[in-house]
């Protein structure tokens, strides 16, 4: 089954065109988006507020946790 819908499709198409063409701007500041993720973010965010078949946003909290088990993993198993 796709995770992504239609419209969530349509969505971060129509954002990266946008992105492509140099017209993307940011929320609140009105700031141009240079960065292409940041593009990406920007029309599922778009998705999300119609509606669209989008998976849930990945909290920070499991994201940091992810990174410290790597880092400690990485430091356990190198041997002297």
């Amino acid at each position: 089954m796709a995770k992504y819908g239609k419209t969530s499709q349509r969505k971060v198409k129509n954002a990266m065109h946008e992105y492509k063409s140099g017209k993307l701007k940011s929320g609140r500041s009105g700031k141009k988006v240079k960065n292409r993720k940041q593009a990406i973010a920007i029309g599922l965010s778009q998705a999300r507020r119609r509606g669209a078949k989008v998976p849930k946003k990945r909290t920070g909290a499991k994201r940091s946790a992810r990174k410290t088990v790597r880092r400690t993993s990485k430091k356990t198993s190198r041997k002297r």
